[in-house]
C-alpha cells in the first residue's frame, strides 16, 4: 500500500491551542483556523478530537503511500528530487532497516515527538528500530498493532515531505485497513504481485479492498517475472508470467510493469544497499525507474493544479437542457466557509443560467461526519456544482466521479453572492484553503 499524499504525549494530553501557539498555525495541512481540522464535531469527545488534530498536523505537510518494490520505489523518487519518507507498517516483519543498511539504529524522542531515522534528508521509520535484539518475535493482536500504527501516523515528526511511502504487508487486514482509515485521503495504492495464479487471487481482492474504500488504485507491479541472467540480462520465465497484467486489463487498473528476479536485487538488500542506486545502469533498475514514473507525475500534477487555481475567474459551464443549475455551498454563519467536510449547513442555490437570476435558496444541515458519505448525500440532492474554499483531492476527485462540478479558492461571502459572481463570470478563487 501507498500513502501520499496519507497527514509522546497520550492524545488526552494534546492541547490542540498550545500546538497553535508553538507551530504559529493551528494545522500542520493550512493556516486556516476555520479548516475542519480544527473544528471539533458535537459528538467528537475531547481526545479524539486532540488526536485528530494532532494526526492531520503530521500528514498535511505530505503531499502525497512489497518492502524491496516499496524501497526503491521511495529511492527512485528522492534521486528524482523529491522530499521522501518511508514508514514500515509492516509490523511482524519488518524488514526496510535491513534492506536500507540501518540495523542497529535506534529512534530518539524530542519533546512529544518521534525522530525518524534521517539518512541525508530521507527518512524512514519502523518498528524494527525499537527492537533490541533483530531476532526478537513481536507478538501482538489487532487492537495492538492499530496503536502502533496509529502512533507512527501521530507522533513521528516527518516534517515537509512530497512522498510518504508506506510499506504494508500482503492481504485486507488490519494493518492495511488502519492506515487507510487513519489517513483519509490517500493518493493511492500500489498493489503488488507475483506471476502465480494463487497470489494474482489475492491481489484481486486487494483491488476490491480498495475500492470498498474509496482509495484510488495507481497500478500492478508484477515481481519475480522471470529471472534476469547476471551474465547476458537476458530474462528466462521460470515461473507463469503475465498474471499482474492479465489483473490490471480484468480489473481496468494501470499495469505499472514486470520486475524479473535479479540476483543483484537479492544481493543489495541483504547487504543493505538500494539496488536502484547502485545498480542504476542494469536492464531491473531501468524497469523500477519506468515504473516510478507516473506515481512521481502525482507531485507535478498537485504543483500544477494549484498554479492553475491562484485568481482564476471562472466562466459558467455549458447550460443544462432548462439552463438550470443547482449550486452547493458550505456555510457557517451564513457566508461560505472552508470547512466542507465538517461545515453545519449547506445552502443549494437554484440558478437559472440563461437569464442569470437565482431561483431559490435552500438551507438544509449537514449529515454527521463521515469520510466517502457527502459525494453521494448531495448526488441525492440535485447538487451540479460545488463553490468551496477549499477541498482535499481525492473529496474533489469523488464528487466528479458524482458528475459534480467542483470549484475550490472561493473567497467568504453569501451565497446568492458566490452564485450571482460564478453566472456573471466574475468569481474569483484563489489557492485551496484546505487542500490536505
Amino acid at each position: 500500500m501507498q500513502s501520499t499524499d496519507i497527514n509522546a504525549a497520550s492524545p488526552g494530553q494534546m492541547d490542540p491551542d498550545n500546538q497553535a501557539r508553538q507551530t504559529g498555525k493551528t494545522c500542520g495541512s493550512c493556516g486556516d483556523s476555520s479548516c475542519s481540522t480544527t473544528q471539533r464535531d458535537l459528538e467528537e469527545k475531547a481526545a479524539e478530537f486532540a488526536e485528530r488534530v494532532k494526526l492531520q498536523a503530521r500528514l498535511g505537510n505530505i503531499k502525497v503511500g512489497k518492502s524491496t518494490v516499496a524501497t526503491n520505489l521511495a529511492i527512485a523518487l528522492m534521486q528524482a528530487g523529491k522530499k521522501v519518507g518511508l514508514l514500515d507498517v509492516d509490523i511482524h516483519g519488518p524488514s526496510i532497516p535491513t534492506m536500507l543498511g540501518l540495523e542497529g539504529q535506534t529512534i530518539r524522542g524530542e519533546g512529544e515527538d518521534l525522530l525518524p531515522v534521517d539518512v541525508g534528508g530521507f527518512k524512514v521509520m519502523s518498528i524494527g528500530f525499537l527492537l533490541r535484539n533483530p531476532d526478537d518475535a513481536i507478538i501482538c493482536r489487532g487492537p495492538m498493532k492499530i496503536m502502533v500504527i496509529k502512533q507512527f501516523l501521530r507522533d513521528v515528526a516527518w516534517g515537509e515531505l512530497d512522498f510518504l511511502i508506506i510499506d504494508s504487508p500482503p492481504g485486507t487486514g488490519d494493518v492495511p485497513l488502519t492506515v487507510c482509515q487513519l489517513i483519509e485521503e490517500l493518493d493511492g495504492a500500489v498493489i503488488v504481485t507475483t506471476p502465480q495464479k494463487i497470489a494474482t487471487i489475492d491481489v484481486r481482492k486487494s483491488i476490491s479492498f480498495c475500492r470498498e474504500l474509496k482509495v484510488p488504485i495507481l497500478g500492478v507491479v508484477e515481481n519475480m517475472s522471470g529471472f534476469a541472467c547476471p551474465k547476458c540480462g537476458e530474462i528466462t520465465q521460470v515461473l507463469s508470467a503475465g498474471g499482474g497484467r492479465g489483473i490490471a486489463e480484468d480489473m481496468h487498473v494501470p499495469f505499472l510493469g514486470a520486475i524479473p528476479m535479479d540476483p543483484m536485487v537479492a544481493e543489495a538488500c541483504d547487504s543493505g544497499r538500494t539496488f536502484i542506486r547502485h545498480y542504476a545502469e542494469s536492464p531491473t533498475a531501468k524497469i523500477m525507474q519506468d515504473i516510478i514514473a507516473p506515481i512521481a507525475a502525482l507531485d507535478r500534477e498537485k504543483t500544477k493544479t494549484a498554479q492553475t487555481t491562484q485568481e482564476q475567474t471562472v466562466q459558467p459551464a455549458p447550460n443544462k437542457a432548462n439552463g438550470h443549475k443547482r449550486i452547493v455551498i458550505p456555510l457557517a454563519d451564513g457566508k461560505l466557509t472552508s470547512n466542507f467536510g465538517h461545515c453545519p449547513a449547506f445552502a443549494l442555490v437554484d440558478v437559472d443560467l440563461t437569464d442569470k437570476t437565482i431561483i431559490k435558496r435552500e438551507d438544509i444541515e449537514a449529515p454527521p461526519h463521515e469520510p466517502g458519505l457527502l459525494p453521494p448525500w448531495l448526488t441525492e440532492r440535485g447538487a451540479d456544482l460545488i463553490i468551496a474554499g477549499g477541498m482535499g483531492q481525492r473529496a474533489k476527485q469523488l464528487f466528479i466521479e458524482q458528475g459534480i462540478e467542483v470549484l475550490v479558492g472561493a473567497q467568504p461571502d453569501t451565497p446568492e453572492k458566490l452564485a450571482n459572481n460564478y453566472m456573471t463570470g466574475s468569481l474569483k478563487l484563489g489557492e485551496n484553503a484546505c487542500d490536505h
